[in-house]
């Protein structure tokens, strides 16, 4: 009676182990880029990063593993999607029930803090900003090869990202199809609007702000669009922001809008196309209530289709953010799980 009630206690404590370890752990370290040094808002060099690390790292020393990299949006950072503060989403839980539902494998995945002084980096690259794309593609990259178990290999390795992160997964996996073999986009901004919004009262409320005093009171879509002037339009001899708008005097300067569409997606991407070829695989979805990014999303589908570039599309029910969870639980970890390699 004894030896049955030890064996059934070993059990459970056998059962609840091993629910302990189906969870993976999560660290956030700082990593020093050198591409972002000296950039002319002045912020910090130094990054922030949030690493997840699959249930089995700790148990299997010798196992290496294909990671994900994963971009956030506009005004968010890694802090708030992996949980270190409440926010809408909590990618370790969303990775932890994927994995937990078999519908994915193990894998790292890492996300970069881009939030900035005009709260996003556009992942793009300019003096005023620093360079945001040789920091993702090679300075994250290859700080995570050199301290974790990663298989080093493009081949095993993915780049997601939704909204301005979708922005950014498209404008990097064009560009260094050799650092990743697969992409995901979901509802990714950004790729068609031009100089933006040139309203009369829009155009006259950015002219007005002025000092870096005004930021901390500044809109959602003044701030936007002060990060893709930033990002895009940058002049050294204009403090305290550095850049040109793509209006002055309530008129749009053709100039300096030409700037905005050479960064767009839908505008430049047909001179990527061989780099897109060479991309293992490639995936984008955005919700049919996700008004102008669902149907520039599309279109962008409709140019691999029209180039015969395989991918994957879906337009679904849904607006910007409220199916963002789910859609990485059951579409992006399953996608980069199929098409990773791995050991």
């Amino acid at each position: 009676m004894k030896t049955t009630s030890l064996f059934f206690l070993l059990l459970l404590a056998t059962c609840a182990t091993m629910a302990q370890t189906s969870k993976g752990a999560k660290e956030r370290i700082k990593i020093y880029s050198r591409a972002i040094e000296g950039n002319l808002l002045g912020d910090p060099a130094e990054r922030d990063a949030t690493v997840y690390l699959p249930p089995s790292y700790q148990a299997q020393p010798h196992r290496r593993y294909p990671v994900l990299y994963m971009l956030h949006g506009f005004t968010d950072n890694d802090s708030q999607w992996f949980g270190w503060e409440k926010h809408w989403i909590n990618l370790k839980e969303v990775i932890d029930a994927a994995l937990s539902e078999g519908q994915s494998k193990e894998m790292i995945v890492v996300m970069p803090n881009a939030y900035n002084r005009f709260k996003g980096s556009m992942y793009s690259s300019s003096a005023t900003i620093g360079d945001w794309e040789t920091f993702v593609a090679r300075e994250l990259v290859g700080h995570i090869d050199a301290h974790y178990r990663t298989i080093p290999e493009a081949s095993a390795r993915g780049l997601a990202g939704h909204s301005m992160g979708g922005y950014g997964t498209i404008r990097l996996g064009m560009k260094y199809p050799e650092v990743w073999s697969a992409i995901y986009l979901l509802s990714p901004c950004c790729m068609d609007e031009g100089a933006g919004n040139t309203s009369p009262e829009f155009m006259e409320k950015m002219e007005s702000i002025t000092t870096v005093g005004q930021l901390d009171s500044a809109g959602f879509f003044e701030m936007a669009t002060l990060a893709s002037a930033a990002a895009w339009a940058p002049n050294p001899a204009r403090p305290p922001f550095y850049l040109d708008l793509p209006f002055a005097g309530g008129q749009v300067l053709p100039g300096t809008a030409a700037k905005f569409s050479a960064n767009q997606t839908l505008y430049v991407v047909d001179q990527y196309i061989h780099n897109l070829k060479k991309l293992k695989a490639i995936g984008l979805d955005a919700g049919k209530q996700d008004y102008g990014i669902s149907g520039a999303t599309k279109r962008l589908h409709e140019l691999l289709e029209s180039y015969d570039i395989p991918h994957f599309y879906e337009s679904y029910e849904g607006d910007h953010l409220n199916r963002i969870a789910e859609r990485i639980r059951t579409k992006v970890l399953p996608f980069f799980s199929e098409h990773l390699g791995g050991e």
